[in-house]
């Protein structure tokens, strides 16, 4: 039945750690052991928000606008199983005031079946759509793909049959540690194919964008302008905050969908 709730609760007082053992990585040893327990097989995308995206191809008609969340709904669609936490450990954890801790990650894939029935519950295709929608308006933000660290903490496999849709907040993500931890590792987390995000002229440097807005610490000013680094996951909550509008996010192409679809589908089987 996976991992006990005292386990959870264990891995909660750790947490306050976090920014330290991923320092520990860049120890070569230490990174090789962390890499293979807890990372090996990874590929996590983040998904920007839907409503900071610019698609850089003509659109004719409000159907034809695909969004990064689709990718979300095309994996609940196919899933034959669907598990919603009922609390994120990380929001928990932290004693998260921002965002709300009753939104926790989705999991789909047949691992789920083996996941505490005391974390969360299984739910139907239409609740974990529902689900998913609640945390956008939340203002949560969409990780997916296979992560071995979830297969590790809920006690389940194999990883083959477990899909992540984690929904982070900027200010307990656990993936803020990915500018301390070791290359290798912090390369298992990208943004989402063809994703750009730029600073324009518009830029004043009022320093918004810095102020615990992202996740990563990629935004910092230079000689009064907002610089963006390749630390970047494309999240695009810097595009919401920008008070001048100086900053985008655009995808090259229609096809930034399918391409993060044809990417993750070979990792994890949720049917």
């Amino acid at each position: 039945m996976g991992r006990p709730l005292w386990f959870v609760k264990l891995l909660e007082k750790a947490y306050p750690l976090r920014f330290l053992a991923a320092r520990a990585t860049k120890v070569p040893i230490v990174g090789q052991i962390t890499d293979h327990l807890l990372f090996e097989g990874d590929d996590v995308i983040y998904l920007p928000q839907d409503r900071v995206i610019q698609v850089n191809q003509p659109i004719d008609v409000p159907d034809e606008m695909v969004l990064p969340s689709q990718v979300v709904a095309y994996f609940i669609e196919q899933a034959n199983y669907h598990w919603v936490m009922d609390f994120c450990p990380c929001r928990d954890a932290n004693g998260c005031k921002e965002y709300p801790i009753d939104l926790g990650c989705l999991f789909l894939g047949e691992a789920t079946l083996g996941i505490n029935s005391r974390f969360g519950r299984r739910v139907t295709q239409e609740e974990a759509l529902e689900h998913v929608r609640r945390c956008r308006e939340a203002g949560l933000v969409h990780m997916i793909g296979r992560n071995k660290l979830d297969t590790v903490w809920l006690g389940v496999g194999p990883g083959s049959k477990l899909l992540t849709v984690c929904n982070c907040c900027p200010c307990c993500c656990l993936w803020s540690v990915l500018p301390h931890a070791a290359p290798r590792i912090g390369s298992k987390v990208t943004r989402m194919p063809g994703v750009t995000v730029s600073v324009s002229e518009q830029c004043v440097g009022c320093g918004t964008c810095t102020q615990g807005v992202c996740f990563v610490d990629a935004i910092h000013l230079n000689n009064g302008r907002a610089v963006i680094s390749d630390e970047c996951r494309g999240c695009g909550r810097c595009v919401n905050v920008c008070p001048q509008k100086a900053i985008e996010l655009s995808v090259d192409g229609g096809r930034f969908v399918e391409k993060t679809i044809d990417r993750l589908s070979p990792l994890v089987d949720v049917s």
